[in-house]
């Protein structure tokens, strides 16, 4: 790729373009981080709706140790989208390039520490489970937090209810107006349909970016185990290099 068009990606200047651009890549990151995660521990790490659900489940049924672990990956999501907050606010005060970069480096190095010793750690299943679980809600929290800081909670990578609630929202704009006659004395005003289809491509996009995502990391781990996350680790250090180095020159 070429550096400007990286530079783009997560420069503090932001554009539709280059929102939409890095929201598809971090989409596509997120659900093979999912589905990856899913195959290594049982769980769907950016599913927060499931886990408070089981949250509640478990409590009535009295099942502590899941009680403890579910509330330990709602926690680390939090600590995840909080930790990504501070970052980009902490840059932002300093006039840093990478303040939109700094997360997506946190989160390549701990995706590349989870795949180096994931499968050290793998026959310590009592351990590694709520570990791994934890680590990846946080993975999945910093990313969330940061995309939507970044498009101004337009786009989100990693909560893919949200994202049909509002492709669903935009198909019911379109067919509305669309199909509603004007009423008797009503103003002409802007068609709202082209921005409805604009929206509704967007977030279709988003949505299948994840879902090929999905199917790329269930692959990759069902083959590569967990070295499965070195590629996604490489592209995420790849999307944030470029504003951090400019960072480094300008010191």
């Amino acid at each position: 790729m070429p550096i400007d068009y990286l530079r783009r990606l997560t420069s503090p200047a932001r554009t539709d373009l280059s929102n939409r651009h890095l929201g598809r890549s971090l989409a596509f990151i997120a659900g093979a981080v999912n589905a990856g995660g899913f195959l290594a521990v049982g769980q769907y790490t950016s599913h927060m709706s499931g886990i408070v659900s089981s949250l509640a489940d478990n409590l009535v049924l009295g099942e502590t140790l899941l009680l403890v672990a579910g509330a330990s990956a709602l926690l680390s999501f939090l600590l995840g989208a909080a930790c990504s907050a501070v970052m980009i606010n902490w840059a932002r005060r300093r006039g840093l390039h990478s303040e939109y970069a700094m997360p997506l480096m946190l989160e390549a190095m701990l995706l590349l520490c989870f795949g180096i010793l994931g499968s050290n750690l793998e026959n310590h299943r009592l351990l590694f489970v709520p570990v791994t679980a934890a680590l990846l809600c946080f993975v999945m929290g910093l990313q969330n937090a940061m995309i939507s800081k970044i498009s101004r909670s337009e786009i989100r990578t990693t909560h893919v209810t949200g994202l049909v609630t509002d492709i669903g929202i935009e198909i019911g704009k379109m067919c509305y107006w669309t199909l509603a006659p004007r009423q008797p004395g009503e103003a002409a005003g802007e068609d709202p349909v082209p921005g409805a289809r604009r929206k509704f491509m967007l977030l279709s996009s988003l949505l299948l970016m994840f879902f090929l995502g999905g199917v790329a990391g269930a692959f990759g781990f069902k083959a590569l185990g967990f070295l499965a996350t070195m590629p996604l680790a490489a592209a995420l250090f790849l999307l944030a290099l470029v504003p951090m180095m400019d960072d480094l020159a300008r010191n």
